[in-house]
């Protein structure tokens, strides 16, 4: 049997709280019925990069499925970047803001069936100080969010939820922003500015209801304060928000900088403090197995 002809499965092992036996024989089973060899990866934290791409070489897969969360795929996605290699997921991390962007949905079942189908897109990637970036990065009040989640012993959406009130207590917001995309200069306060290559948070709010992941731009967000009518708007998938509340900017490249270093996040990590940040976007390198709901509104 060609070397092609593996599924590479790479599983975080304490990620999330899903059972990861069962979706490693759901995976398992459905490669083999679908004819092809199977292997199992699962991440240690050291070194994973080296050895998911060692075992690419040595295997050459067809597809990779990823079972964990938003770190988990972004890893893996640095490690197909510009191939053809197809990669699916499986949401098994806390938030899963990737797969709440994608529209994947709740059973297992479903989601193995959209990872090996063959309704695929190439999506853009973002690089942000060098950092690949596949969903929304961001400075201000929500990396504070995702800093003080990280410290604490609480896991999955219960932990983003106690930690939110004292986040919202003891952030040191508003931020001043200065903006450079070419010719243009922006300033401009903000409790919170993000860099989107998506529409979605991982809750389900609609931040950038007009950015598309395969179009070679990204989308600068201000949101200038804390209006709840505002955010309830973003519940829904096409939000009418205020230019009071948040300013929009869809560009191919920017410089973004603060008066003081800030939390800053990329993908639900927290990467610590910054006072700038230099962003690009790599159009259409990375090669994904998505809902045709999906795949349909992105192809237009």
């Amino acid at each position: 049997m060609k070397s092609e002809n593996y599924i590479l499965l790479v599983v975080n092992p304490i990620a999330g709280s899903s059972e990861k036996k069962t979706i490693i024989d759901a995976v398992k089973i459905e490669a083999v019925k679908q004819g092809y060899q199977f292997k199992l990866y699962q991440t240690t934290g050291k070194e994973d990069e080296k050895a998911i791409k060692s075992i690419i070489e040595e295997l050459k897969p067809a597809r990779i499925i990823v079972a964990g969360g938003d770190g988990t795929i972004s890893l893996v996605a640095q490690c197909v970047f510009e191939t053809e290699i197809i990669l699916g997921i499986i949401p098994a991390g806390s938030a899963n803001g990737m797969a709440v962007n994608f529209g994947l949905p709740e059973t297992l079942e479903e989601q193995i069936t959209i990872a090996f189908s063959d309704c695929k897109l190439k999506i853009d990637a973002l690089f942000i100080n060098g950092q690949m970036c596949l969903h929304i990065a961001d400075l201000g009040i929500n990396a504070e969010l995702v800093k003080n989640y990280e410290a604490s012993g609480v896991r999955g959406k219960l932990g983003y939820f106690l930690q939110s009130i004292p986040t919202l207590i003891n952030s040191d917001s508003p931020f001043h922003f200065t903006i450079k995309t070419g010719d243009e200069m922006v300033e401009v306060s903000g409790i919170l500015l993000a860099i989107a290559n998506a529409n979605k948070f991982g809750t389900g709010a609609t931040i950038n209801p007009h950015g598309k992941v395969n179009d070679g731009k990204f989308e600068v967000l201000v949101f200038k304060n804390l209006d709840f009518i505002e955010i309830f708007k973003t519940m829904h998938d096409q939000p009418d928000m205020s230019s009071d509340f948040v300013q929009i900017i869809s560009t191919e490249k920017a410089n973004i900088k603060s008066r003081k270093k800030i939390p800053f996040q990329i993908d639900g990590e927290y990467m610590g403090e910054v006072n700038e940040v230099n962003v690009s976007v790599a159009q259409e390198k990375l090669l994904m197995a998505l809902p045709e709901k999906f795949c349909k509104l992105h192809s237009t």
